[in-house]
């Protein structure tokens, strides 16, 4: 498992995408700080709000090209032949692979949460804000639910991977579980409080939306954005329920990777 583990972080690393990826999230950044300096009343959150989102994309493409290239290429190409010839067990590959891919998450997570970090506090010398928020641990549990959401992604695109045939299907499902994912919430807030008057939309879609959420984890509960923005404490109760919802989901993908991998039959 660890010979898995240090080739995934040396493939990572190396690999033109997550060079690529990375200067877009340095770009984003960069865009997350001159949005502050046009909002003078708010500009802590407003370069945090804009940053975070940014930062979700950025690592949610990096989660996807790095599954792609770590698992789905080598699966593709039968390169996975020549590991699974010597006398291990089918789930260190798996597992080896993924432990690397979260942990180079993790990495490039806290650069550009760092890098964010010195751009909310230069956005906030410019303005006085008239709430300010809060950059000390508020900020960075907040990071760490935003890297439990995109593992997340990137244990489905494994889950993904370890059963496809198709090269291209991981990084496309992945995107489609990413996008649904973070926009349940929305929308289970908005028929709940009666779509604007809509009652045709609320009887048409709350039930297809209840077996949705059944199947798919809600990744907006991961999303602690508010509590660094306007520095309100949440509940320790919703945080822990998230993190376990997240855990749960975690377990249940990896396993079935694992399981699928062991079963798959490599010609």
């Amino acid at each position: 498992m660890k010979s898995f583990f240090v080739s995934a972080w040396r493939s990572g690393l190396r690999g033109h995408s997550f060079q690529a990826v990375f200067v877009l999230g340095l770009l984003l950044i960069a865009g997350a700080y001159l949005a502050a300096l046009f909002s003078p009343r708010q500009p802590e959150a407003v370069a945090l709000d804009v940053g975070l989102s940014g930062m979700r994309f950025a690592l949610v493409l990096l989660a996807l090209f790095w599954v792609q290239e770590l698992v789905g290429k080598e699966i593709d190409r039968r390169t996975t032949i020549l590991y699974l010839a010597y006398p291990i067990q089918r789930a260190y590959y798996v597992l080896g692979r993924f432990v690397g891919i979260a942990t180079l998450l993790m990495v490039a997570c806290v650069i550009l949460g760092l890098l964010l970090w010195l751009a909310v506090l230069a956005a906030s010398n410019e303005y006085a804000q008239i709430h300010p928020g809060a950059l000390g641990l508020p900020y960075w549990m907040t990071l760490f639910g935003l890297w439990l959401s995109v593992v997340l992604v990137a244990a489905f695109a494994l889950c993904i991977a370890t059963i496809s045939t198709v090269p291209a299907l991981p990084l496309a499902l992945g995107v489609a579980f990413a996008v649904a994912g973070n926009s349940l919430g929305a929308v289970a807030d908005f028929l709940a409080h009666g779509a604007g008057g809509q009652k045709e939309l609320v009887t048409q879609y709350s039930p297809a939306l209840e077996l949705i959420r059944s199947v798919l984890p809600d990744l907006s509960r991961l999303d602690w954005r508010i509590w660094p923005m306007y520095n309100q404490t949440l509940p320790t109760g919703a945080v822990s329920l998230s993190c376990l919802m997240a855990g749960c989901y975690l377990a249940l993908m990896l396993g079935v990777a694992i399981y699928a991998f062991k079963l798959r039959e490599f010609d």
